[in-house]
């Protein structure tokens, strides 16, 4: 739907609901970034730890793909992240030329204890909303339902 043509419902719902999001963006920026410094880790290499949380492991060109970098960028955040034992690198048996990038122990633990603050944000943001502001994020909610996020 173009916002052309889109009702005034839908455009307050969507003016509320990018309030929302620029609200609970900072705040859970700033937590999320004074965690990250303590252990030396920059938002991109947080966010290839998500990426790889979820993976058993990521090639370079899949790395640089998903971050939108260069692979000689994406192998600069992997040196990083292997150096503070986050991410090791793994030879594949069938070409050994193939790297392949999997999370540590080390860097599951980070992870989950980001996503575990980010979603004490929430709980703290959400609990505070009226209901018309819960109703905006309902409504967001079904509608991206199913979406996938690449």
């Amino acid at each position: 739907m173009k916002p052309s043509t889109m009702g005034p419902s839908v455009k307050a719902d969507a003016d509320r609901l990018a309030d929302f999001v620029i609200f609970t963006q900072r705040s859970c920026i700033l937590n999320l970034s004074a965690e990250l410094n303590k252990g030396n880790v920059s938002f991109p290499q947080f966010f290839l730890l998500a990426y790889l949380s979820s993976e058993d492991y990521l090639t370079m060109s899949d790395i640089a793909k998903k971050m939108g970098h260069s692979t000689a960028a994406a192998t600069g955040l992997v040196d990083r992240l292997e150096n503070l034992a986050y991410v090791e690198r793994l030879h594949a048996a069938e070409d050994r030329r193939k790297i392949m990038v999997r999370i540590t122990t080390k860097g599951v633990e980070l992870v989950a204890k980001m996503r575990k603050e980010i979603a004490n944000d929430l709980v703290a943001i959400l609990a505070d909303m009226d209901e018309d502001e819960a109703d905006t994020v309902e409504h967001t909610k079904r509608a991206i339902k199913g979406r996938v996020i690449s």
